[in-house]
């Protein structure tokens, strides 16, 4: 199961995906496009063969996973120990360092090294639904992406919260996509009319996702800062239910700035290996650490290291 944690930054009259983050205006309602949000039709539009096809993979993906004994909720046990050596070091390697870096317009694997990212600004989320979205399970994800928005406020301390459906889109400044393939693939408008001066790279990214990938986040920061102005992310429609809640916790948490994932991190829903769901105690201290005002956007791993030290051995109770 593929994720894509990329960064924008501005750059002449559009936006390139690199390593760093870009800028994001106040978006104006879509000019056209498919669309999204609480005013989606009553009555869901006909489902494709390809967004069928898309359903049963990752149906299939899920059901081998959790037969394996992946994708766990437990958040981590005995099995699964870490001490504040380890925390220390996965918080260096997730918080700075990129999971891709931008070569020719394409993405390429990383791990790319980076500076500390985060939000100075309240993080305002609003979630959006493409028509083929049941009401139910508009709901139920609304449930679940308002108390993780306020879950992820709690651990870092800085304001996040869940914006109601009826919120105008210029309000909220990290946007949440809900689509299935034919919407997304028709989406060019709406990521226009969300992003200012997003280049075309970064809207076939989205359009053209590959079937490999199940979510992505995108984050944006103004010039050459280190602070996030915003952040779109865009999880499939189709995705079972514990496999799409897995791409809420894991995105929106990287939309914060913990952009990496490690195969070292466990337990931690930042390792391709998922081997878990859901955010983890282990995530809970990352996110804590990234947010502490001892740590300083821009701060790359030299500069930063003797601080996550210190903040990993406090949050352990100096154990080692």
């Amino acid at each position: 199961m593929g994720r894509v944690g990329a960064i924008l930054r501005g750059g002449g009259a559009g936006l390139a995906l690199v390593a760093l983050s870009g800028c994001m205006m106040p978006a104006p309602p879509p000019a056209a496009g498919p669309p999204v949000g609480p005013a989606a039709a009553v009555a869901p539009p006909t489902v494709s063969q390809a967004s069928r096809a898309v359903a049963a993979h990752f149906a299939r993906q899920e059901a081998s996973l959790r037969a394996r004994g992946f994708m766990r909720t437990d958040g981590g046990g005995a099995d699964a120990p870490f001490n504040a050596t380890t925390l220390a070091a996965n918080f260096e390697r997730i918080a700075l360092f990129d999971e891709y870096a931008d070569v020719g317009g394409r993405l390429v694997p990383g791990p790319v090294p980076s500076a500390l990212r985060r939000w100075e600004a309240p993080v305002r989320m609003r979630l959006e639904f493409g028509d083929s979205v049941p009401q139910s399970v508009r709901a139920r994800d609304t449930r679940d992406v308002a108390a993780y928005a306020t879950r992820l406020g709690r651990l870092t301390r800085h304001p996040v919260s869940m914006l109601a459906p009826q919120a105008a889109r210029d309000v909220a400044n990290f946007h949440i996509l809900v689509l299935n393939e034919d919407e997304r693939r028709a989406s060019a408008a709406t990521l226009r009319a969300l992003v200012p001066g997003i280049d075309e790279g970064s809207v076939r990214l989205v359009t053209d996702l590959p079937l490999g990938v199940s979510c992505l986040v995108l984050a944006f920061a103004r010039g050459d800062s280190h602070v996030y102005s915003g952040a779109l992310a865009v999880i499939r429609a189709e995705l079972p239910d514990l496999t799409r809640l897995s791409c809420y916790h894991e995105e929106l948490a990287q939309g914060l700035g913990l952009p990496n994932d490690s195969p070292q991190a466990r337990p931690s829903i930042f390792n391709d290996t998922q081997e878990f769901a859901l955010l983890t105690r282990h995530d809970e201290l990352l996110l804590r650490m990234l947010y502490d005002q001892r740590l300083r956007p821009g701060m790359r791993a030299p500069e930063a290291r003797p601080i996550i030290r210190r903040l990993a051995s406090e949050l352990m109770g100096g154990e080692t």
